[in-house]
């Protein structure tokens, strides 16, 4: 993101005579007194002259840009390196040849006095970004540059040897670097992160005998589950480390009574639930375990915890689709087009930052968005926010992001937004569950079931069941049919 402005100075600078606004004059060109802001995009400015010339264009005639030989403007933007006509960085080269040589200086072994063999595609992925000088940015940060350092060190680039590297977001995002290029396999990132989350969830376990229960119910039912599962989805992920966690909480809070898990009895559930939270009654997770596996009598029981089941009201429905519409909240393109799957389609938000170019088809006439098995047209303006994202696709193939097909990319390498984030910054507008129970609600008053389940991709005992809390059910639709 680009940082903002200093305000403008009317009583101490006259205005920039290309843009108007009072700032520091810093260059003369064409007879006119440029302020650095102008000075800075005129380097930054590149495209055909009216004279056939194919490069920077620093100077204007007649309203167009001009090459330095037809404004006649002196500027040195000849890179003495690559001989290319770019802005210059240092010592008269230009950002991506400086951005190159940190690279190879970075990623070098020093015991070899070359990069090795494994790091070269992420070497040339790397110098291949579009924007040099933000990719020397990110190297040239302390940390970054100390774990590229550590990896370029490393006998072999493999998944246990970026394990064993510190642990940090740095480690995290190269990794996924490494995985988008191809030079390590894929694996389930969730997965990982959930065994080395555990692992240091242990060690706040007070009693010993607690923490191998607790090491068991990780291992023999959380594992289990997710090493069942094609990938950990984000819920599951955040579902268990939730639950582990109260179940941490609540067996510690057995030791400091002195209670043993074998002697649990059913006073002391009742008032580990009247104690505290509501949030104490996930701990009903692992109760349902331990009674599966005999660890405590079968007669235990516990209130189980209820989510909230609100609905957002038509009429509230109404104003934040006019909201987004409109764009008077000033969402940016991404938000909107969430918020438009949400609140008028009532997809879920983990369903929404899966969708794919595939799924979404732009063309000049017509956006459609796929979200089961049919093709959903949309009209305007809930198309526009679809449209500018589109457009900026291209800008997406980054080193980061290689011929992504993720509408929603994240930023993680390869990989879409998190929906807990996302989630996040919807709350502007909406709770995304009461936007998309209310509008599910509304849904199944107009549709039948069976049409809604092929078009919004949910099943149809789903939609049923929204069907028959809102009245509505298929049998009334066919009579209303005969009606008409």
């Amino acid at each position: 993101m680009a940082r903002p402005r200093r305000p403008e100075d009317p009583e101490r600078w006259l205005p920039c005579e290309r843009c108007g606004e009072h700032r520091e004059c810093v260059v003369t060109w064409q007879e006119l007194e440029i302020c650095g802001y102008c000075y800075q995009a005129a380097k930054r400015t590149r495209g055909v002259c009216a004279c056939g010339h194919n490069g920077v264009l620093p100077g204007i005639i007649n309203g167009r840009p001009a090459c330095r030989a037809c404004s006649g403007i002196k500027l040195n933007v000849d890179c003495v390196e690559c001989g290319a006509e770019e802005e210059l960085y240092a010592k008269g080269r230009c950002w991506r040849c400086v951005f190159g040589s940190t690279i190879d200086r970075i990623l070098t072994n020093p015991e070899t006095g070359a990069i090795n063999a494994e790091l070269k595609p992420f070497a040339a992925a790397l110098k291949s970004m579009k924007r040099a000088n933000s990719g020397l940015t990110w190297i040239n940060q302390p940390h970054v540059t100390a774990f590229l350092t550590d990896l370029a060190q490393s006998p072999a680039v493999t998944h246990e040897v970026v394990d064993a590297l510190p642990k940090s977001r740095t480690r995290e995002y190269v990794r996924e670097l490494l995985v988008a290029h191809e030079i390590l396999p894929p694996r389930d990132g969730l997965l990982h992160r959930y065994i080395e989350w555990s692992n240091e969830a242990l060690s706040r376990v007070v009693s010993e005998e607690h923490r191998d229960v607790v090491n068991r119910y990780i291992r023999w039912h959380h594992l289990r589950q997710m090493h069942s599962m094609e990938s950990v989805s984000q819920g599951t992920f955040l579902r268990s480390k939730q639950t582990v966690t109260v179940t941490i909480d609540f067996l510690n809070w057995l030791t400091a009574r002195d209670i043993s898990i074998t002697g649990l009895s059913q006073p002391d559930l009742d008032a580990w639930q009247a104690e505290g939270p509501s949030t104490r009654e996930f701990a009903i997770r692992f109760l349902s375990w331990a009674i599966k596996i005999k660890l405590v009598p079968a007669n235990l029981t516990m209130t189980p915890h209820r989510r909230g089941s609100r609905k957002m009201s038509a009429e509230d429905q109404q104003d934040a689709v006019d909201s987004i519409t409109s764009n008077k909240l000033a969402l940016n393109p991404r938000d909107r087009a969430a918020a438009i799957l949400v609140l008028v389609f009532g997809q879920q938000i983990d369903r929404v930052v899966k969708l794919t170019w595939d799924d979404v088809i732009v063309s000049d006439e017509l956006v459609t968005v796929t979200l089961g098995d049919i093709a959903i047209a949309l009209p305007e303006p809930l198309d526009e926010p679809f449209r500018y994202l589109a457009g900026e696709r291209e800008l997406a193939n980054t080193a980061a992001h290689p011929a992504t097909t993720w509408v929603f990319r994240g930023y993680m390498p390869g990989q879409h937004i998190n929906p807990g984030y996302l989630r996040t910054c919807l709350t502007t507008i909406c709770s995304t569950r009461a936007a998309r129970l209310g509008t599910l609600h509304e849904l199944t008053k107009l549709a039948p079931p069976a049409i809604l389940a092929d078009a919004l991709g949910y099943s149809p005992a789903t939609i049923e069941r929204h069907a028959v809390a809102a009245a509505a059910t298929y049998a009334e639709y066919v009579s209303n049919l005969g009606d008409d």
